[in-house]
């Protein structure tokens, strides 16, 4: 058996910044559908009446009614005390998506940094048998001096491509010219 849902309490000008919302071609579709939740639960709709007139889950439209009652006391402050533009931006500050924290690097910029550094050597300096590193090179030397326990040849590409976690769309190693007696060209606008 369903609980009791939370008791939803507006004031003329929230209800009037929630009906802005509901029905703005402009508000992100998130805020507007949470804010027809509000008002559905201002007029007295119960959660799974809700749920159905919106086509969504009961529990969802439970949790955005209990969100806003634990609020009402410092937006009704926030509409007394500020201009009306603070009490549309706390509004959707308590409608909108709290920060996720998503899962960590698996790198640490430390070790991302030596493998550039790395990257940057004459490959003959650690006995390499090649002229310029591949990923598959640089995997094979940055496993074995400890600076990862593990990596793929994939993510050394990244790194490389990039010079960081992110792809960039240049290369961050110095390539050769075509027609110069061997000398570097730097990848990067501004080299040597």
């Amino acid at each position: 058996m369903p609980g009791m849902a939370a008791k939803v309490v507006i004031t003329e000008r929230q209800q009037q910044v929630l009906q802005t919302m509901a029905f703005s071609r402009n508000c992100p579709q998130g805020l507007a559908h949470r804010a027809e939740i509000i008002l559905l639960a201002f007029e007295g709709l119960t959660n799974e009446e809700s749920a159905q007139k919106l086509r969504c889950e009961r529990h969802g439209v439970g949790i955005w009614r209990t969100r806003w009652q634990k609020a009402f006391p410092r937006l009704t402050v926030i509409e007394c005390v500020e201009k009306p533009p603070a009490l549309r931006d706390a509004i959707e500050e308590v409608l909108g998506d709290l920060p996720r924290a998503g899962c960590g690097g698996t790198f640490t910029a430390a070790q991302i940094a030596q493998i550039i550094a790395v990257a940057c050597e004459p490959p003959e300096k650690s006995g390499r048998p090649v002229t310029h590193w591949t990923p598959r090179e640089l995997t094979d030397e940055v496993i074995p001096r400890g600076i990862v326990a593990s990596i793929s040849v994939r993510h050394v590409g990244r790194f490389l491509k990039g010079g960081g976690p992110s792809a960039a769309q240049e290369p961050v190693l110095a390539q050769r010219e075509s027609e110069g007696c061997g000398r570097l060209r730097a990848a990067r606008a501004g080299g040597v």
